[in-house]
């Protein structure tokens, strides 16, 4: 039995829910089943289906190329599933960068859509992997990922590496070999949780030892500059310079004894999203900065 005269187990809505969540459809065992089983595409269908796509904006040919290709992101979201990270989160990452493939693909070049597809899947997935992994957070520079996403393959079996297996590696990818030897420290390092896992009096976590004044944890003191700007002269004329919703905003978060009231309370106050009152709050910041600094 061919891929195209197998059945079709998923609804439009189910298609569209499992594009963007993997989770919808109850396991990411149930995900997987469901995709291996989507229709393939030939190159003449994929062809056609992209000219559609680019000539008159057909979203269901974009539709068909992304759910026709959903294979693909699951089999390369699995090789990075030594990263602590979820699967389906992986996968979820991965269809974003299937679907910025498909919107840039251009049938003429004679090139099929999965070897384009490819490589922005795997560049969305490195970005999410860079984004969250606690050990990636400093990796910034492009020779610091090169070294992260390879040196897990090339450390054999797991081994910690001797001189001789550093010095081959720093020369393969073009790094120093103290850089390899940092990374593979990080890498085999293990998260330790500040808090206990369990309830049990007896047992102690290392946020038992830290400190609970947090005056100078970084969020903390942030905040502390921004309330110390607002109190200065000149404060109720920059206000009045702000529209209501700005000037809300700002007194409420930032000028109550108790605290101020946090995004999610205003957000829901005024209808809108947290992040939109964050937007609202960053502009009316600058505009005071503006206005105090004249």
């Amino acid at each position: 039995m061919t891929h195209r005269s197998q059945s079709l187990a998923l609804s439009n809505n189910q298609l569209a829910m499992a594009i963007s969540n993997p989770g919808a459809l109850g396991t990411i065992e149930a995900y997987i089943s469901a995709v291996n089983r989507l229709p393939m595409l030939t190159q003449e269908e994929e062809t056609n289906l992209g000219k559609r796509l680019r000539d008159d904006s057909d979203l269901d040919a974009a539709r068909q190329l992304i759910t026709s290709h959903l294979r693909l992101v699951v089999s390369i979201a699995r090789q990075y599933l030594g990263y602590g990270l979820a699967h389906a989160d992986l996968i979820q990452e991965g269809n974003v960068g299937l679907m910025k493939a498909v919107k840039r693909f251009d049938p003429d070049r004679g090139v099929r859509l999965v070897s384009f597809a490819v490589h922005w899947i795997k560049a969305e997935i490195h970005e999410y992997i860079v984004r969250n992994w606690r050990l990636v957070k400093v990796a910034t520079t492009k020779a610091q990922r090169k070294l992260f996403f390879n040196l897990r393959r090339m450390r054999p079996d797991g081994q910690t590496l001797d001189t001789e297996q550093v010095n081959e590696i720093a020369r393969e990818l073009n790094v120093r070999p103290e850089d390899v030897s940092e990374m593979e420290v990080r890498m085999s390092g293990r998260e330790l949780a500040l808090e206990s896992p369990n309830d049990d009096e007896d047992h102690y976590a290392p946020i038992t030892y830290l400190s609970d004044e947090g005056q100078q944890e970084p969020s903390r003191v942030l905040e502390r500059r921004a309330y110390d700007a607002l109190q200065g002269a000149g404060l109720a004329d920059a206000l009045d310079g702000l529209d209501a919703r700005s000037r809300h905003i700002v007194q409420a978060r930032w000028l109550q004894d108790d605290g101020g009231a946090t995004l999610h309370e205003l957000a829901a106050e005024y209808g809108i999203s947290a992040e939109r009152v964050r937007q609202i709050e960053a502009a009316a910041f600058k505009k005071l900065r503006t206005a105090l600094a004249d």
